[in-house]
């Protein structure tokens, strides 16, 4: 049996090397330990795929409420080039995120009830197309089972741990500008990737003008991701020049230049656009003085106490854990790819997401405080730009964590204390029953861990689910009289607010010139004027 074949299963049958048998724990008993991860992995991914399940199933409850209400009568009567030019005459400048939209409610609400499903399905494929193409560049083996339980749990954290669970996966106005472009990013490094490998000149140029063209479209589409997203390709950039000795050729880096060379384009086209102009003229500027510093470091400080204060994102250090433990017994040690880096570059690259992260999120504080005021902080649909690598991160450091700890473990003593992975250890004994019980104590604890953090989300999304299921029956009801009034010539309509989220509803200020959901939702039914029942 082949090297490859034991990493991959986990198992043998005598017939490897001896020192593969050794780090593996052979001998009798060995196999329980080794077949673990695989096991608690399948329980985890149990839990996290039917939250993501009900999650992405209540799109089909999902009715119009704040935004949806101007994208509906836009997207109907302007087509979605209109929508697109209303956008960057007269909204926010935001072509890539009106073109969107317009494509979206081009067919009334379906698009909004279909979109959760595909963001979950969408996103978590390219985590786990990810996850496998960095295990492979590491030369480590591929544990689909734990790789699958770790995503879904990253997928879960995202979209219902955090305190605006609507806006994030079901809200299709904050799900097109915050959500979608996450799952961009994680596919436009996938293309990068396949292409890297190809090696082939043309695939590498097709990569590099997708970046500069995708990272325009991410320019115009939401300001959050533009900052993430650039700082990660900037510094990636930097890192990857061939003469610091990550990357042995140029690619990586010219691919990161050419991603931030789209989103300078896409800023470019944004901020000086119509209707970014006259947004700005709504919000006047807020000169960066040192009281105004002083309070968008507040509100930083008060989005990462409510972030930090949510325990149920240890599950992303739990699933990391989990996940380095599997890589750990899966396969005897073998030279990582880590051992040909520079000295003294593994520190700086473990510890590199911690300022990155934390850069990312200042300058979204900043930008929702000049955006949006004071409150602008709480608006947490817009932190998933910087959640997701932060989850991403979490789950790193558990899988480092854990595939020390498992490395340990593995590390089956020999006779006379010495531990059994040199060539001369062929008639070493089985690893004791105490070390077998470790191995096996440490996946099933990693996993209860993450398993409790998922079973956290249960509350909330019963509550999401309760909510949104009552207001679809109660908005169906509202909605079959406002049409049947509005068929028999009624030029006004009685419309009782249906609230949901935390978003606007018609009514949602006392006065109705300034009542933009009021009035989009009249126009959506084609009368004049909505009233208070």
């Amino acid at each position: 049996m082949s090297r490859t074949t034991i990493s991959e299963r986990g198992e043998g049958d005598g017939a490897g090397e001896p020192e593969e048998r050794a780090a593996a724990g052979g001998g009798a008993g060995a196999g329980k330990p080794l077949r673990a991860p695989g096991g608690v992995a399948l329980v985890v991914a149990a839990g996290a795929a039917a939250l993501l399940s009900v999650g992405a199933f209540l799109g089909l409850y999902v009715r119009p409420t704040s935004d949806d209400w101007c994208a509906l009568w836009k997207a109907r009567d302007m087509g979605v080039l209109g929508i697109t030019s209303d956008f960057y005459l007269t909204q926010n400048g935001r072509v890539t995120n009106a073109f969107l939209t317009g494509l979206v409610y081009s067919d009334g609400m379906r698009g909004p009830k279909l979109l959760p499903a595909f963001l979950v399905v969408a996103l978590g494929a390219g985590l786990f197309l990810l996850a496998r193409a960095a295990l492979r560049a590491l030369r480590l083996p591929f544990p689909a089972p734990v790789v699958v339980a770790a995503v879904l749990v990253l997928e879960a954290l995202l979209f219902f741990a955090g305190t605006r669970s609507y806006q994030v996966l079901l809200w299709a106005p904050a799900t097109i500008s915050h959500t979608f472009p996450c799952v961009l990013g994680v596919w436009a490094v996938l293309g990068a990737v396949w292409a890297a490998r190809a090696r082939r000149r043309w695939a590498r140029g097709a990569a590099v003008g997708s970046a500069v063209v995708l990272g325009t479209a991410a320019g115009t589409l939401s300001e959050p991701f533009v900052a993430m997203s650039g700082l990660i390709a900037a510094v990636a950039g930097v890192l990857c020049l061939p003469r610091l000795g990550l990357a042995r050729d140029r690619f990586a880096s010219v691919w990161c230049a050419a991603w931030c060379a789209g989103l300078l384009i896409g800023l470019v086209l944004l901020s000086t656009s119509p209707g970014a102009r006259w947004r700005r003229a709504q919000q006047p500027e807020r000169p960066l003085t040192p009281e105004e510093l002083g309070e968008t470091l507040r509100d930083w400080a008060r989005m990462w106490e409510t972030i930090l204060g949510q325990w149920a994102y240890a599950g992303a250090l739990a699933a990391g854990v989990l996940l380095g433990l599997a890589l750990a017994f899966a396969s005897p040690p073998r030279p990582a790819a880590g051992g040909r880096l520079p000295k003294g570059a593994v520190p700086v690259l473990a510890v590199l997401p911690v300022p990155l992260i934390a850069l990312g999120s200042l300058v979204a504080a900043y930008g929702l405080r000049g955006g949006y005021g004071e409150s602008g902080w709480t608006y947490a649909r817009t932190w998933t730009s910087f959640l997701v690598p932060f989850l991403i991160a979490l789950c790193g450091y558990g899988a480092w964590l854990g595939h020390r700890a498992g490395r340990r473990l593995a590390a089956r003593p020999a006779p006379g204390g010495a531990t059994a992975t040199g060539p001369d250890t062929t008639a070493a004994p089985a690893a004791p029953d105490g070390l077998r019980t470790a191995r096996l104590a440490a996946v099933v604890a990693a996993g209860a861990v993450a398993v409790a953090c998922t079973a956290a989300l249960v509350a909330p999304v019963q509550t999401m689910t309760t909510r949104t299921v009552a207001r679809s029956l109660a908005w169906d009801r509202q909605d079959a009289r406002i049409r049947a009034e509005a068929a028999a010539g009624a030029r006004e309509a009685t419309y009782r607010p249906l609230f949901i989220g935390g978003l606007a509803e018609p009514f949602f200020t006392p006065v109705y010139e300034r009542d933009w959901a009021a009035q989009c939702a009249a126009a959506h039914y084609g009368v004049d004027r909505l009233n208070r029942p």
